[in-house]
Formats: C-alpha cells, structure tokens, sequence
C-alpha cells in the first residue's frame, strides 16, 4: 500500500511558478515508477509528467515539455513537479499517482495508487 499527499498548488498569474510535492508513505517508494496527471473541468484526466523509479528517466507531455521538470527524492519518498512559464490553460486539479515497477507511463488506469490532488489555477 501506498498513500499520497500532493501539496503546493494554488492561484498564480501568467508566466508565474510553482512546485507541487507528492509525499509518500511506505518503505518501498524506490520501487515506484511516479506520474502527474491533470484534470480540467469538464476534461479527461491527462498526463503530465513521469519519472523511473531510480529517477533518471522522465518523460512529459508535449504540452508542458521545456516549461515543467519532475523529480523525486527517494530519501524523502518525495516527487516534484516544478511548473515554470505557466499559462491559463495549466490550471486544473494536479494528481500523483504510482505504479509498481521501473517504468512509468502516460496510462492512467496502469496506476494503482492516487492522489487527491492540489488545484493549480492560472490567472491570465
């Protein structure tokens, strides 16, 4: 079992920054691939972001690529998600999720584990 708690989101203006962490609960969170996925209102949970379990392997959806960079501190069985240069269309509800295995992937239903999620809000 896993437990996640994101943290950090909140309202930020255009161009603006934030970092959302994820803490995790258990011993085992170095065998965990990680993601962040969004979800807008009246949209379809999307990816946004994915890091290997040993960290050095990411991933991240066209949309965000150049602006967000993810991270984790297994130490801290903590991931990252640092969010730069943000724009109106960032704002959504931003979840963690977890996933037995070295890999990552852009998959929602290959997650077990969840979030509750932090809202990020952009303001144009």
């Amino acid at each position: 079992q896993v437990q996640l708690v994101e943290s950090g989101g909140g309202l930020v203006q255009a161009g603006g920054s934030l970092r959302l962490s994820c803490a995790a609960s258990g011993r085992t969170f170095s065998s965990y691939a990680m993601g962040w996925f969004r979800q807008a209102p009246g949209k379809e949970r999307e990816f946004v972001a994915g890091i290997g379990w040993g960290g050095l392997s990411t991933y991240y959806a066209d949309s965000v690529k150049g602006r967000f960079t993810i991270s984790r501190d297994n130490t801290k069985t903590t991931v990252y998600l640092q969010m730069n240069s943000l724009k109106p269309e960032d704002t959504a509800v931003y979840y963690c999720a977890a996933r037995p295995g070295q890999r990552y992937t852009a998959r929602t239903y290959e997650y077990d584990y969840w979030g509750q999620g932090t809202q990020v809000t952009v303001s144009s």
